[in-house]
């Protein structure tokens, strides 16, 4: 077990509860519209489940997995339905999803990593589908209590989608952390749409 998945299995309540309620209805108004009714969306690192939640509430298919299997099991009875525990290499699905959402989980990879595991979660993307998928806001990966940290800023995002074949940059905005105890620390939310490319 990775030192993150090991604060997760120590914290994971504590983390639930403080992230379960919290308000994130701009983000989905940015997102959801993009996506047609009742589709399928595939929360990928879903923590607490409460987006989940909200897109199942609102007619969405979603599948949802995370990591921890603490968390997981949290998340599975609050939203009543299976959340599977698995990481993002373990995606094997193949143009199934219309949208796939990854709200502050990829930020736990190395910087390393982000090109190739973004490709591999846009291979479970319709064409046409929308990828959705926010990071701490800064320049520097850290570790904190135990957890690795990948910030990016605008320019290290936009170097990021230009290795990333099968996404388009579709928008990418700053947002402040929704919970009020760290009110002033910014988040980078990046919208990208999968296209196809014509080889011939």
């Amino acid at each position: 077990m990775n030192s993150t998945l090991a604060y997760y299995a120590e914290n994971a309540q504590d983390f639930f509860d403080n992230t379960c309620d919290k308000e994130m209805r701009g983000i989905y108004q940015k997102f959801l519209p993009l996506i047609a009714h009742q589709g399928t969306i595939l929360d990928a690192g879903c923590g607490s489940g409460r987006d989940t939640l909200y897109f199942l509430s609102e007619g969405y298919k979603v599948d949802a997995f995370d990591a921890s299997k603490e968390m997981a099991a949290l998340a599975s009875r609050y939203i009543k339905q299976e959340v599977r525990c698995q990481t993002f290499e373990d995606i094997k699905e193949v143009d199934r999803y219309d949208a796939v959402w990854a709200a502050a989980s990829l930020l736990h990879l190395p910087f390393s990593r982000l090109s190739t595991t973004i490709e591999q979660i846009a291979k479970a993307l319709k064409t046409n589908g929308i990828f959705y998928a926010s990071f701490k806001y800064g320049e520097q990966e850290y570790s904190k209590d135990g957890r690795h940290f990948t910030p990016l800023n605008v320019e290290k995002a936009k170097a990021l989608f230009k290795e990333i074949d099968t996404l388009h940059l579709l928008d990418i905005w700053l947002s402040d952390d929704v919970r009020q105890d760290r009110k002033g620390e910014m988040w980078l939310n990046l919208l990208g749409k999968k296209i196809l490319h014509d080889d011939s």
